[in-house]
């Protein structure tokens, strides 16, 4: 049995685990059930990225929003009625919170009755099989899996199943979720929901999916890894005119799509997040004209500052040209404190739509050079510490100056890092070292000979005896071929007798 807790520790961000932990803590405080359901566990399974957080809470998640709000946590969206909350983690991490519920419909199609319920009831009351699935995060029960309606097989079979005949029915929204998720997952949908989603529109229900439910369905590809192959499979099952009519005819920009996305990436590989959801709407409805893309925000129930963020997003993008070649971001650190400010979405509009390259260039220093200098900072507090000077506000101004010296370029080796350290801070360079010279032994004279030194590391003394010894060794050696010599003589002639041939020679000298 596959460990599911260990899937979380190991498949989810350092952000993500630490949300999960603090929503645990309150929990366990106010004596409520937790579980982590639907999209989370559906893509931590799949091996794809973990999006967002969603928690369903056995209670009433309103008051763990407030609590969480006072941590740092931003709640985006919330509705009392059905006790769903929409948030930001502190960290930076998208989740939503709701109650465990259960819908009782007195008949097909119309709204359902909603009744406060446990878990099981609340994912069997799902859309499709692989949402129906949850992770308990409770200390009695904590890694346990819940799979009511055997999502998980449907997962393995990479299919998309509905729960249920009047799935398509009771939501007609349904209809584009079916297909959003066999898109971004690359499933097919399974061969029974298929025929319902056939019969569905022929009953011609996707013409009764709601504004504002059709809206939250755009919302969701702006947030997609893909959202362009998501427009194109809505386009391919004649979908796209529930979003807006008119976009039947006047299809979204796919190219600007791409570039977008494109851009994004970058931004992501520089540690990032942007949420797109403007850029992204505008590439979906960008081929509308002004007011036809005003009329249509209105029926998809954006909200006043998302409107502002779709409609206005030309303009702003046009400011930040002009601002990042203007005088007051002239120099890299200005530049740098200028973009450090400015919004991840409009950053990658200007990258993908901008068509000033300076303003361009800026940018891309910021994410690829600029950035990656401000996060290797504390490698440089480490050395300033070394160095023996002292944490507080005169440190922290000299990291700053430091800073803003290597983005003009300096400091880019480690010595040259530490020597600009020292500048800064006032510290002067330790004095170098000087080795002392060994002075040379002195030889007493006739030791070992004219031109003879002593051996090295040697006294005079006993290099000098050195010397006497290997004098009488030679002395010895040069003796040793006479006494062979005369040995040689001896073994050819006795003693006391001499040779004729000896003799004359002798007389010879005589003679002479």
């Amino acid at each position: 049995m596959p460990d599911y807790m260990y899937m979380l520790e190991s498949r989810l961000s350092a952000e993500q685990r630490a949300a999960i932990v603090r929503l645990q803590e309150l929990c366990v405080d106010t004596s409520t059930n937790i579980y982590l359901t639907g999209g989370a566990v559906r893509d931590l399974i799949a091996g794809s990225f973990v999006r967002d957080l969603d928690f369903t809470v056995e209670g009433n998640p309103l008051r763990l929003a407030r609590e969480l709000e006072k941590g740092g946590a931003k709640v985006v969206y919330e509705d009392e009625r059905l006790r769903y909350v929409e948030l930001i983690f502190s960290g930076n991490v998208d989740g939503s919170i709701s109650a465990a519920r259960e819908e009782v419909y007195e008949r097909p199609g119309p709204k359902p009755e909603i009744r406060w319920s446990t878990i099981m009831e609340d994912l069997r009351r799902r859309d499709f099989s692989i949402n129906a699935i949850a992770i308990s995060l409770n200390p009695a029960s904590r890694g346990l899996l819940l799979d009511p309606t055997n999502g998980l097989s449907d997962l393995e079979k990479g299919e998309v199943r509905a729960l249920s005949i009047h799935t398509f029915t009771n939501q007609p929204v349904r209809m584009l979720r079916v297909i959003r998720y066999a898109a971004r997952m690359g499933y097919k949908v399974e061969s029974r929901t298929e025929e319902w989603f056939a019969l569905a529109f022929e009953r011609k229900l996707q013409e009764s999916i709601e504004g504002g439910d059709a809206g939250t369905e755009l919302r969701q590809v702006t947030r997609e890894d893909k959202p362009g192959a998501i427009l194109k499979a809505w386009d391919s099952r004649s979908l796209l005119g529930t979003i807006y009519p008119q976009l039947a005819k006047r299809h979204p920009d796919y190219e600007a799509l791409t570039r977008i996305l494109r851009a994004r990436d970058e931004l992501m590989g520089a540690g990032l997040r942007p949420r797109l959801l403007a850029p992204v709407t505008l590439a979906a409805l960008g081929r509308l004209k002004a007011s036809e893309l005003a009329a249509a925000l209105r029926h998809l129930e954006y909200g006043a500052k998302e409107v502002d963020a779709v409609v206005h997003l030309e303009d702003e993008e046009k400011k930040l040209e002009k601002a990042l070649t203007g005088r007051k971001t002239a120099t890299p650190g200005e530049a740098f404190t200028f973009l450090l400010n400015a919004s991840p979405d409009l950053l990658v509009f200007l990258m993908a739509e901008g068509s000033n390259a300076k303003a361009v260039s800026k940018v891309k220093n910021y994410l690829n050079k600029w950035r990656p200098l401000r996060q290797a900072l504390p490698s440089a507090e480490v050395e300033l510490e070394a160095l023996g000077f002292p944490r507080g506000p005169k440190f922290d101004k000299v990291i700053e100056d430091f800073f803003q010296l290597q983005l003009a370029g300096k400091g880019k080796t480690p010595e040259d890092r530490v020597k600009l350290l020292r500048k800064l801070a006032g510290i002067r360079e330790p004095p170098k070292v000087k080795e002392e010279k060994k002075k040379p032994e002195k030889v007493k004279k006739g030791a070992a000979g004219k031109g003879a030194k002593p051996g090295e590391g040697e006294p005079a003394e006993a290099a000098a005896g050195k010397s006497s010894q290997d004098l009488k060794q030679r002395l010895e050696e040069s003796r040793a071929p006479a006494a062979g010599a005369e040995k040689k003589v001896s073994a050819h002639d006795k003693p006391g007798k001499t040779s004729a041939p000896a003799k004359k020679a002798v007389a010879r000298g005589k003679q002479r």
